[in-house]
Parts: structure tokens; sequence; C-alpha cells
């Protein structure tokens, strides 16, 4: 049983040594925070054009929709068809 648990702290610190000391002390000083102050800053909030720009929008079908979305949002939000 020791020799796993040997196996799995050998790679674990193989891994660490290729994650940067400094994005390490930040994880590590963020995991030490209050659950409630982390799920405060894990989203970010980021103006979508024209999608945040009215309150609600209701389509008669689900074609009406991805239609709009085809005709109105810009391609790298992600809410065109996929061929």
């Amino acid at each position: 049983m020791s020799g796993d648990r040997q196996v799995s702290d050998d790679a674990a610190s193989a891994e660490s040594s290729e994650i940067p000391a400094e994005w390490l002390a930040e994880f590590e000083a963020a995991a030490r925070r209050p659950l409630r102050t982390r799920m405060r800053y894990a989203f970010i909030k980021t103006y979508k054009p024209v999608l945040d720009d009215a309150p609600y929008r209701t389509f008669d079908t689900m074609e009406d929709y991805r239609r709009w979305c085809e005709e109105n949002l810009p391609d790298w939000l992600g809410y065109g068809r996929v061929p």
C-alpha cells in the first residue's frame, strides 16, 4: 500500500514542478479562502453584445431563435449553427 502512495507522491511532485511557483501560491491562497468568497470571485461578468442589451426575448419556435442568433449575434459568441 505504501508503494502506491510513493508512486502518487512522485507523480504529484512531477506535476507540481511543471506549474510555476507563483501559480501554486495563488491557488493555495485561494483554497484557504471561505467558500462564499471563492464563489463570489469564480464568475466574471462579461458584456455580451446584443444578448445583454434586452432583459429578455421570446421566440415562437426554435427555428426563429436560431435565425435571430445567426442574423444578430457576433460569431465569436458561439451561438451559430455548426455545419
